[in-house]
């Protein structure tokens, strides 16, 4: 018997010592969750979203004193008819005389008056960079409804920035709760139809519990050194309890076929090794695919993307650990306490029941037969349907979603809708800046006029009365000018309003100053300068995943050819997956049946966390699928029937592991955020096609097309058919080898495929 891998190993360890296993694991979970609730989260600062030119001009206003603050707007109208004027003033001066005794806010501006007189407008500006507003907000709000409550004949309420983001972590967190409620009970029922076992559910959903309470400590941890932006947890709690059932799946489903396969000659302890030496490995290198795929996302030089990379790198390395280490515990204490129960069945003279490795059942039989008697025609007619469901993909535009993309159910987004229905030129606000020396401070300040005077003039622009909003920094080298729009944050016009701004007006002002150093930033400026680097890091984060990707196949199969078929399939899912995501989210038909609002585009982060994460999660499918081809391959079964075998023995266990993910994924596409929609439904519909198309008829086809050759350049699988040929054809006849259900098992080291090849008792 050649040495042990590790994981057989550590399986072994677990087995023998099964309460250690169980009572570590439970410390280490403990130990996390508490050393992360005592550090605390370390969330991302203004300064970790800076990008581009927007990103270049916060950094000058916020060095002279004057950057754009959090502000927030609170209107006061009638609930019915005109707006009574000493009512309103009254209401006016109880509001600016709360604001004003709050430290979080920095100044209170004299009320406005909408076009038709029926709304008022009182803009409260808070201490502190935007990032901080959604904290400060908070007692803002309740000053603003004991004022609504003080003031019952008039209609109260407050909006803006710092509101609207408060109000979306409350219903991200009403969210995840609805989205938890839905996941559990399919997962629940997913899980008794593949092992018809109430406490053997139990198993994969305690670990992907487990695993996620101590990634969610770890991640705590570790935004002391990339802070979080928020989105960490949501991907902790969508790829944790994915994952984690997955791997939890896929080793019992081995573990039951070893015992099925034993007839009761071996013990609980001896099947859980057996099963380290194939699912064991398998995990292990499929959560490192997704680790290090993942781990392209530290490219894209985006705190958001760190933030998600962090998050699901953590959730599965912890749910590897959870599956090699305390699973076999479990699986022994589980299986011991069946033999125990069998004993006392016997006893009694009572029949026991015997475990059975079941066949696929018809459903899959009927749907590898197209790839079993005609692969080409399957192959081809596949890889059409996937390119068809691509092409929409051909027109993606990506935007970056913004404040008006937000649920309507949020009241301060209905109070936002309402400010701009009052004041529209509220919407959009550039904010140019100026850096020059002190003694050009007079120049700065007229060319800032000229260039209101301009942006006055272009329809695409706003047009109050007033003087221009310039603001000068003390030391006087610093001065702003905030400009006004009224369209939607990603509406083409808004952009079209900034480019205006960037190429046009600005350079034909203040850019006719010798020695200044200029930039525009806003909330526009910073979408577009986003989706601009976006698309300039994509190519590089690609680059990186296909070569890792192809580089972890090489090493799982020791196979060039499996390694490029790899990437070609994961393009093509990919692919598919986006054609879908543009022909729902970019139009306008799927808006009521899906309860969103169509930005006539995709957010701009949705296809790159695709291609990351999909990446690294088809790698599950690529690992345990081709790992019992090649574990079939390496007992001499010749290629043809190996692959037929390998995907018909794994054809359950796949299937209920995708619809694991998939009820995971789709669930995401009932929230309200529409980025989480997309990137719950791009998700969903990439498994989808990839456990029933591409696993099961691209793949399996291709594989069939390209026989012996799959394996090119190892020539272990060659010399494997040799000695099954020598072995059992050494009188002559014509004879099958044997099958790695018939042949000897043992657990041996090796690559992920590598069957055991002797029993121990």
């Amino acid at each position: 018997m050649g040495k042990r891998s590790a994981t057989v190993r550590v399986a072994r360890w677990s087995a023998l010592h099964p309460g250690r296993a169980i009572i570590g694991w439970l410390v280490f979970v403990v130990l996390c969750l508490g050393g992360g609730i005592a550090a605390g989260m370390n969330s991302a600062s203004s300064e970790d979203y800076r990008v581009g030119e927007a990103g270049r001009a916060e950094a000058l206003a916020t060095e002279g004193g004057v950057q754009l603050r959090p502000t927030e707007q609170v209107l006061v109208r009638a609930g019915k008819g005109a707006l009574d004027k000493a009512a309103a003033d009254a209401a006016v001066k109880d509001i600016t005389a709360r604001m004003k005794s709050l430290p979080q806010v920095a100044s209170v501006a004299a009320p406005v008056k909408s076009a038709d007189g029926r709304v008022l407008r009182i803009q409260v500006e808070l201490n502190g960079p935007d990032q901080d507003g959604k904290k400060n907000v908070v007692p803002l709000r309740a000053e603003t409804e004991k004022a609504a409550k003080a003031h019952p004949d008039l209609v109260i309420e407050e909006t803006g920035a710092a509101s609207v983001s408060q109000g979306v972590n409350e219903q991200r967190g009403k969210d995840l709760a609805f989205s938890e409620a839905i996941t559990l009970p399919v997962t629940l029922i997913t899980l008794a139809l593949v092992f018809g076992s109430v406490v053997m559910v139990g198993v994969p959903l305690l670990l992907a519990v487990t695993s996620i309470m101590a990634t969610m400590g770890l991640a705590m941890l570790a935004s002391h050194l990339l802070p979080d932006t928020g989105v960490g947890m949501n991907m902790i709690l969508l790829i944790g309890m994915a994952v984690g059932v997955d791997y939890t799946l896929f080793y019992l489903k081995r573990e039951r076929e070893e015992r099925a396969r034993a007839g009761g000659h071996l013990t609980s302890a001896a099947l859980v090794e057996a099963a380290a030496a194939t699912a064991g490995r398998a995990i292990v290198v499929s959560g490192l695919a997704v680790i290090v795929s993942t781990a392209a996302l530290y490219l894209a030089g985006d705190v958001i993307f760190d933030s998600l990379a962090t998050g699901t790198i953590l959730v599965v390395a912890v749910a590897v650990v959870s599956s090699v280490t305390v699973l076999p515990a479990l699986l022994v204490k589980l299986g011991e306490r069946a033999e125990r129960r069998a004993a006392r069945r016997l006893t009694r003279g009572k029949p026991v029941k015997t475990y059975e490795e079941k066949k696929p059942g018809r459903a899959w039989n009927a749907l590898l037969t197209p790839a079993r008697k005609r692969p080409a025609l399957t192959l081809c007619l596949s890889v059409l349907v996937m390119l068809g469901l691509a092409l929409p993909a051909l027109d993606m535009n990506l935007k970056d979603p913004a404040r008006d993309s937000f649920s309507r159910d949020i009241p301060a987004m209905q109070g936002y809708d309402r400010l701009l229905d009052a004041f529209p030129e509220q919407r959009i606000r550039h904010l140019v800046v100026v850096r020059a020396e002190a003694s050009q401070a007079a120049e700065v300040r007229q060319a800032l006029r000229d260039l209101d005077r301009e942006a006055a003039a272009d329809p695409l622009f706003s047009h109050p009365s007033g003087a221009p909003l310039l603001r000068s920094s003390e030391d006087r080298r610093t001065t702003t000018l905030e400009l006004n729009a009224p369209h939607a944050t990603y509406s083409d016009k808004a952009v079209a309003s900034l480019d205006h701004l960037r190429h046009d007006h600005l350079p034909a002002t203040v850019g006719k100053l010798p020695g200044v150093e200029t930039a525009v930033t806003g909330e526009v400026p910073r979408g577009t300068d986003y989706v601009a680097h976006q698309n300039q890091k994509l190519p590089l984060v690609l680059g990186f995943l296909l070569l890792m990707t192809f580089a972890m196949t090489v090493f799982a199969f020791r196979s060039i050819v499996l390694g490029l078929l790899g990437i070609v399939l994961n393009l093509l899912s990919a692919a598919s997956a986006l054609g879908l995501l543009v022909l729902v989210f970019q139009g306008q038909w799927a808006e009521e049946l899906l309860s969103f609002v169509s930005l006539g585009g995709i957010s701009s982060r949705v296809p790159l966390f695709l291609f990351v994460i999909l990446f690294g999660l088809s790698m599950d499918y690529q690992v345990f699928v081709v790992s019992r081809i090649r574990e079939a391959a390496l007992n001499g079964v010749p290629t043809r029937q190996a692959v037929i075998q390998g995907i018909s023995s794994s054809a359950k266990v796949v299937t209920s592991a995708a619809i694991v993910m998939v009820t995971v994924f789709a669930s995401f596409v009932m929230l309200h955020i529409l980025e989480m929609k997309q990137m719950g439904f791009v998700l969903a519909a990439a498994v989808l096609l990839d456990a029933f198309v591409i696993r099961v008829m691209i793949l399996p086809a291709a594989l069939l097309l390209l026989g012996r050759a799959t394996w090119w350049p190892s020539r272990a699988i060659h010399r494997a058919e040799q000695r099954a040929a020598e072995r059992y054809g050494a009188h002559g006849e014509r004879q099958t080898p044997k099958t790695p259900q018939a042949a000897d098992r043992r657990p041996l080291s090796g690559d992920p495929a590598q069957p055991p090849a002797a029993r121990r008792g």
